[in-house]
């Protein structure tokens, strides 16, 4: 089996993986059933991976084997036609080896090597940054941070329990 990191390295395996996704939240979102004939609950045709990527069907079909070899997707065949799904399970390798970098906190590290902010305040003032300026730009990058955090949390709850919605009450 091929790794998973060289099978998730392709931006168009990628899209492929990100449209599956898309296909499989709609669908869980709208409560379609897998009626007898119509398309497996969150799938997609090959057609119409073929029409969304607008690549050729053979180029389409060779990604989706390496995803299929990988364990990312599976395949359900109706007839004539192949339905493609996602399966995220294998991606779990994925997230093992980027938590310990999202958990991580750099601004600790930071201040514990003795280069914390005073002493890059002071050397961006000599460089004429004005402190003001300095702490926003800081402030803006925690933000910019913690918001990405959020959101990767967020995500992989939503992936773990996608029957969870927002309450809008």
């Amino acid at each position: 089996m091929a790794d998973i990191f060289s099978v998730i390295a392709d931006p168009t395996r990628r899209h492929v993986l990100s449209l599956l996704l898309k296909r499989y939240v709609a669908a869980d979102r709208d409560d379609e059933g897998d009626g007898e004939g119509a398309e497996p609950f969150g799938a997609i045709g090959v057609s119409e991976l073929v029409a969304q990527l607008e690549l050729s069907q053979p180029t389409v079909s060779k990604h989706l084997k390496v995803l299929r070899d990988a364990g990312l997707v599976s395949v359900r065949e109706v007839g004539q036609h192949r339905y493609y799904a996602l399966e995220a399970s294998p991606l779990e390798e994925v997230e093992d080896w980027l938590i310990p970098f999202l958990s991580a906190d750099f601004d600790e590290v930071e201040q514990e090597d003795g280069s914390g902010v005073e002493g890059n305040l002071a050397d961006l003032a000599e460089q004429g940054k004005s402190q003001a300026s300095i702490v926003g730009e800081r402030v803006g990058q925690s933000v910019a941070t913690a918001t990405g955090r959020a959101r990767s949390i967020f995500e992989e709850v939503t992936r773990r329990f996608p029957n969870i919605t927002r309450s809008s009450d």
